[in-house]
């Protein structure tokens, strides 16, 4: 019998509207008529940290009812950093939507999603968003995609694809330029004609990939994914097969469905159905929910491995304590531990050393974004400056590369070439815009990247805009240039004071302002040389009886540079370390004392 159920998962780069047009098909469906009138804008970010970058972190279930039939639609991370969460969504729909800017066409993470979708046979319907945008060019960013899908292997079945103009924001779309619309109504017609029904025997043995971790104070543990065959009811007894193949049996106390923005208490559910089963306690996510009388596992997904790491340290500053509340090693190995049993693509692994770490992810941003959130939850740690995770192949050192994508006005496209080229960087493409605006492409190992955003910023003068993308292990390329400046130190502990910090700043840039906390160690700005320089930052002026016309001068400071985690990451040496904490972000010395260092650093032959 024909099920009124659809399966789909949107798929777009960062900042091109997923999250918008959610909203929109919430609000068109009549799903959520209640909070049509006051209803807020990227309702399915539910993180302060989401709404405040614009981005989707986690992979996040809704349904909605179009006529009698129900969509499941999964609102999926634009970044690549987040590909683990891309992949295991993937393999519960049956269909995609492509999101692609009118303007800048399809970009790299859409390149990198687009690619996950294909592989997996899924037929994508493509929405050409923002087309009242100035600069759009929505018939060329049609060729665009479908040149995209070509060099990717699409089947000619997926490159019949169909295509829906609209804007997000506005809440209309069209499936020709020349129509008048005030409404999505196309685009629902167009999910429910092109996406297939789900398929699955819901007479055969029960098999559910687990997708998805997630935890609530009331019933604990929750595990969502798709019914791949079977049933189950609420109160069954059934089978976890493990990734090892041991077995496990569990009770199932609660079933949820999805509704809006809400779970909703279910009792039974077939395959084909995106559910959430409370009850089991231990279980990983690419393991297996079976019937107790014919356990039979699925395949286990495979999720792309980590390619960056950094230490991860228990926070041992003269500070330490001040401003955070969890700062032991038990309480942050604990917190670590809970992260990587929901966060798939992450490792945290144990050293030689109680108080450290070692913490490793796809990306800088897949990692500052656990940073953050732990000082947001009162942690204090201290973290190294990430690493590439160098691999061998048959005797051969391979590193991992990314596909960099830059647009930089014409005037600065010679500097940010001539910078990555001294980084190892390959460019592969350019071409100019109407606008006058360059698109440049490069293939570039990932660790030449990491410390150029502050420079390339610097560069471009802040117009510049790079994305990039993990693109594949490639031919280790040996010792690339570092950072250029070296930095300032702090020689002693107290309050900066704003004569000492006025003479400083003729030495370089401040990160700091007078009245804060420092102790000697702590990283104070960038020096205008390569080299280090040790000052002292608490000196008060010397005050005189002798008064002369012109002794006194005017302190004017020059306000300091204020690191996010993120650029803080980035500019630090292997030698320096980022103390994190709920209210600061320092800069510090491994060695906070000037005779360690001197030791520490091996002195030329």
């Amino acid at each position: 019998m024909s099920r009124k159920l659809r399966n789909i998962a949107i798929i777009a780069h960062v900042d091109h509207g997923k999250t918008t047009l959610v909203d929109e098909l919430l609000k068109q469906s009549g799903t959520m008529d209640s909070l049509r009138a006051d209803m807020e804008t990227c309702v399915m970010d539910s993180n302060d940290l989401e709404k405040e970058r614009g981005i989707t972190i986690t992979a996040k279930n809704t349904a909605i009812r179009y006529g009698d039939t129900l969509i499941n639609i999964i609102d999926t991370p634009g970044h690549a950093d987040f590909g683990g969460e891309v992949e295991r969504v993937l393999n519960m729909v049956d269909g995609v939507v492509l999101l692609v800017d009118a303007r800048e066409g399809p970009m790299p993470q859409t390149k990198f999603v687009t690619s996950k979708a294909l592989a997996l046979g899924l037929k994508p319907i493509v929405v050409i968003n923002k087309i009242d945008r100035e600069g759009s060019d929505p018939d060329a960013v049609v060729d665009l995609t479908f040149d995209l899908f070509a060099s990717l292997g699409a089947t000619d079945e997926q490159l019949d694809f169909p295509v829906v103009y609209a804007s997000a924001k506005n809440g209309y779309g069209m499936m020709n330029l020349n129509e008048e619309s005030d409404n999505l109504i196309c685009l629902f017609d167009t999910i429910i004609e092109h996406v297939q029904e789900p398929e699955g025997d819901p007479d055969a043995p029960l098999q559910m990939l687990v997708t998805t971790l997630d935890w609530d104070e009331y019933i604990g543990r929750i595990v969502i994914g798709r019914i791949a065959n079977g049933r189950v009811k609420t109160g069954e007894t059934i089978t976890v097969v493990h990734a090892d193949s041991s077995k496990e049996d569990f009770k199932v106390t609660k079933l949820l469905g999805f509704l809006g923005l809400n779970r909703i208490e279910i009792k039974e559910a077939q395959a084909g159905d995106i559910i959430a089963v409370a009850g089991i306690e231990h279980t990983n996510i690419g393991e297996t929910i079976a019937s107790k009388e014919n356990p039979i596992a699925l395949p286990v997904m495979h999720v792309d491995e980590p390619t960056l790491s950094m230490e991860l340290h228990v926070n041992n500053s003269p500070l330490a304590g001040t401003e955070g509340k969890l700062i032991t090693t038990r309480q942050i190995r604990d917190r670590l531990m809970r992260e990587i049993r929901t966060n798939v693509a992450m490792r945290v692994e144990e050293t030689d050393s109680a108080d450290v770490y070692k913490i490793s992810g796809r990306g800088e941003l897949h990692i500052g974004i656990l940073l953050e959130t732990m000082r947001r939850e009162g942690f204090e740690m201290a973290v190294s400056r990430p690493t590439v995770i160098i691999r061998t192949v048959d005797g051969n050192k391979q590193e991992p590369y990314e596909h960099v994508t830059v647009d930089v006005e014409s005037e600065y496209q010679g500097s940010v070439i001539e910078k990555l080229g001294k980084r190892g960087a390959e460019m592969t493409s350019m071409e100019t815009n109407a606008d006058g605006c360059t698109r440049i492409e490069f293939m570039s190992p990932t660790r030449s990247l990491i410390g150029y955003t502050s420079e390339f910023l610097t560069d471009t003068r802040g117009t510049g805009i790079m994305h990039h993308v993990f693109h594949d292990y490639g031919p280790y390329v040996g010792p690339l240039p570092g950072r250029t400046n070296g930095v300032l130190i702090s020689m002693e502990n107290g309050e900066s004071v704003a004569f000492a910090l006025w003479k400083l700043q003729e030495r370089g840039k401040m990160f700091i302002g007078s009245g804060q906390k420092l102790y000697e160690g702590m990283i104070i700005g960038i020096n205008s040389r390569d080299s280090d320089m040790t000052v002292n930052p608490i000196k008060e002026k010397k005050l005189t009886n002798v008064r002369a016309s012109g002794k006194d001068e005017s302190i004017d400071l020059v306000p300091p540079l204020n690191l996010s985690l993120e650029r803080a990451i980035e500019f630090i040496a292997d030698d320096e370390l980022v103390e994190i904490t709920p209210k600061s972000i320092r800069l510090r010395k491994r060695h906070l004392k000037e005779n360690e260092r001197k030791r520490a650093t091996p002195r030329a032959s």
